[in-house]
């Protein structure tokens, strides 16, 4: 039970998505974690809706942006952080292994010369196990690679956000065959958050639910332990790493992984326009492995 800190969540039914703010009670500073530029694929365009419902929270409660945290670089939806920032302040972190994430995607997309894959996209590189500060609250930046290299999860106040790397018990886990991925090192990944004592609760950044309840984004250890679809106690990690690679290649590339990653390796920043005032993302023709899909739900 926490103590010290509110945590508030904000589902995106479009993408799936769980945004969070959490806040120290003492100070009124705050993380907001996993935030969502909206996108419509079909015209182009962005807008904040999601952001903004951020914001006002924010505003609502007087609090203060210290970080903004970004688990991953999202295959799903495009980040919100950068527009989170210009509003209401705060450094955006992200795990050091972003570089790797970003001279892959540099190369796949064949970004521009200015990019370089070096994080310096983001005010803040967490290493594991580093230790910061939201207000007077400690908090711990875990490294937990698997679903892509750079996957962190933060641990604060008896609860730990978890990125994509394990959702709710009834879901399961997080797919293994992006970039980078690696099934035996999502499963040593989620070991370790499951290690966490058993009444830490877990807060998820995606729900693809079934059609008996609605969206859920808060569960426990225990919880996860006992009935995780995919990962309970007594689930071997030979098992785990054959379910999991046989179920990744029938599941969709996601929708949005083109424009997300372009934007998501720049921390929130759209690509740099062109000499007409206009940016642009682009579209590698051909060159994302096919899969033969069973499911429209592309994470889990």
């Amino acid at each position: 039970m926490s103590t010290r800190t509110t945590t508030q969540g904000f589902f995106d039914p479009r993408t799936w998505t769980i945004s969070y703010v959490v806040w120290d009670h003492a100070t009124r500073r705050a993380a907001v974690i996993d935030p969502v530029l909206d996108f419509d694929f079909k015209s182009g365009h962005t807008s904040t809706a999601s952001a903004d419902a951020v914001l006002a929270y924010i505003r609502g409660e007087g609090l203060q942006i210290e970080w903004i945290l970004e688990t991953h670089a999202h295959a799903d939806h495009l980040s919100g952080a950068r527009y989170i920032q210009s509003q209401a302040g705060g450094r955006i972190g992200i795990g050091e292994n972003i570089c790797t994430v970003q001279a892959t995607f540099k190369k796949l997309f064949n970004l521009e010369r200015s990019f370089l894959p070096d994080g310096s996209q983001f005010d803040h590189l967490f290493k594991d196990g580093e230790v910061f500060r939201i207000g007077d609250t400690e908090a711990t930046a875990l490294l937990v690679p698997g679903h892509t290299p750079a996957d962190m999860a933060y641990l604060v106040d008896g609860a730990v956000f978890v990125g994509d790397t394990l959702f709710m018990p009834d879901v399961g886990t997080a797919r293994a065959d992006f970039p980078g991925g690696d099934a035996r090192q999502l499963h040593a990944s989620i070991q370790r958050l499951l290690a966490l004592p058993d009444q830490t609760t877990m807060y998820v950044c995606h729900d693809y639910p079934p059609a008996t309840r609605a969206p859920q984004w808060q569960t426990t250890v225990a919880e996860q332990r006992a009935h995780n679809i995919h990962v309970h106690d007594g689930i071997s990690e030979a098992e785990f790493v054959a379910m999991r690679t046989a179920r990744d290649v029938t599941l969709d590339v996601p929708t949005l992984i083109l424009p997300s990653i372009q934007v998501n390796v720049r921390a929130g920043q759209l690509p740099p326009a062109d000499e007409n005032g206009v940016a642009y993302l682009r579209i590698p023709l051909n060159a994302l492995p096919v899969h033969s899909p069973a499911e429209v739900r592309p994470a889990a």
